[in-house]
Formats: structure tokens, sequence, C-alpha cells
């Protein structure tokens, strides 16, 4: 994954979780088959680590996964509480 598709994909997860903003992401390659055509597509695991503050002032970590292709665009995000 190149840089400007990088940071397209951190700017769209920082927007939806500011309490991963300014992380940078653990970034894992993962390959995907077409079965039709055959071809290999590259997709990325994202993983994003951060810590925010509830309401009542505990700290709560945050792990945010995401699954984006080569060119930028999040096919899937997941995140934990």
């Amino acid at each position: 994954m190149d840089g400007k598709a990088l940071d397209a994909v951190c700017k769209q997860v920082y927007r939806r979780f500011p309490e991963v903003a300014g992380c940078r992401p653990r970034v894992q390659a993962q390959g995907a088959t077409s079965r039709a055509s055959g071809s290999t597509k590259s997709n990325y695991l994202l993983i994003f680590h951060g810590k925010g503050i509830t309401e009542d002032g505990r700290s709560l970590t945050r792990t945010i996964r995401v699954v984006a292709d080569e060119k930028g665009k999040i096919l899937k995000v997941t995140s934990s509480r």
C-alpha cells in the first residue's frame, strides 16, 4: 500500500474514531484471489490502537481493524470496546 492510499484510509478512520487519531496503524498484507478471473488483488489489514475516556472518567482501550484495498478503499471496519 502506497503512502497516499494509507494517508487517505487513516484520515477516514481518524474522523470516525477520534480516540485513535494520531497513532499510525500496523499494516499487514493480505491476498485475495478472484475465482472468476483468477487474478490476485492485494488487500491490507490496518490495526489502530488508542485510548479514550468514558463519561465517568475511566480509560477505555480501543482497537480498530480496517481492511482496505491497494487503492485506499475501505472494505470492512471492526472495532472493540
